[in-house]
């Protein structure tokens, strides 16, 4: 703190307790985030202190069509609110996949959207006390799980992708997004996936290098198709994979430099479905503790 003092004009405020929302409490563990009384607010601002309380965000049925039921009929009040829950996922990556499905159809919201999204907030309020866990844990490795759910879009037959990055036992980077362009096969849209998180990983490492904390390990990069896997490895070039040349030759290249192993992983394993897809309640409660998404209770 001197030496920055020495640098810049500040003021030491003490330990960090709350910055733009979000609540950090420090336990036996290490640091554990929260962002319960913003959730509060968004369960308030929608009317529904008093809703009952679901297990899961989204459920396991097919994605949500843009086309599908009459229009919402205050879109203005949707996009307040998914707006703020886009906020919430800051600490919470276990609603990641759900918020992204709703905000997709902030430009003509549905009554099933409205529906898609009150129940998000009926998670939320059963799971008020969660937050993301921070744990003390060496920084010498970068982990990663990719995965997505080929085709799944019902209306632009686009794929959903998803990764996760855990920076020794932390998580510090995720993501759920419908890719931009329509995968011919399920081991393009993986390997549009694996490329996704590999990019972000290089400016993990990069940042990681700046702060002078570098991480002399391979990324490990796990994914459950086992084409991708091959296509990482395999210098030889195919017709069918010529249109995606360009992510073949960005992961083959972190591959061959030794700074990324591209991994299987068995499909039971893959953390990485939490953000692609809806899962069964036993499953998703599974892969969010691997996020370490937990109440606060159970971290002390």
């Amino acid at each position: 703190m001197s030496s920055f003092a020495r640098e810049f004009s500040m003021k030491d405020l003490g330990d960090l307790n709350y910055f733009l929302g979000i609540s950090v409490t420090r336990n036996t563990h290490g640091l554990f985030l929260s962002q319960e009384k913003y959730a509060e607010d968004i369960i308030i601002r929608a009317g529904m202190t008093t809703c009952k309380t679901v297990k899961t965000p989204v459920d396991t049925n097919g994605k949500i069509s843009g086309t599908q039921g009459p229009s919402y009929s205050d879109p203005t009040e949707f996009r307040s609110l998914a707006g703020a829950l886009q906020y919430l996922t800051f600490t919470r990556p276990d609603i990641s996949y759900a918020v992204q499905q709703i905000c997709l159809h902030m430009h003509d919201p549905k009554e099933c959207h409205m529906q898609a999204l009150r129940r998000i907030i009926r998670y939320v309020r059963g799971t008020l006390s969660h937050g993301l866990q921070l744990t003390r844990s060496s920084i010498s490795s970068l982990v990663s799980y990719t995965d997505a759910d080929w085709g799944g879009c019902p209306d632009t037959r686009r794929s959903t992708s998803g990764y996760c990055v855990f920076l020794g036992g932390n998580l510090v980077s995720w993501s759920a997004k419908r890719q931009p362009t329509v995968s011919r096969s399920s081991a393009e849209a993986e390997y549009r996936g694996v490329a996704n998180v590999v990019s972000e990983s290089c400016w993990l490492r990069n940042l990681l290098l700046e702060l002078h904390c570098p991480v002399s390990k391979a990324t490990i990069v796990f994914c459950d198709n086992v084409s991708a896997i091959f296509l990482s490895g395999n210098p030889v070039q195919h017709q069918r994979t010529k249109h995606i040349e360009m992510d073949i030759h960005f992961v083959r290249e972190k591959v061959a430099r030794g700074q990324v192993r591209v991994l299987h992983v068995p499909t039971q394993f893959q953390i990485a479905d939490i953000f692609t897809k809806g899962l069964p309640r036993a499953l998703f409660e599974e892969f969010r503790n691997s996020l370490n998404v937990r109440s606060l209770s159970r971290s002390n």
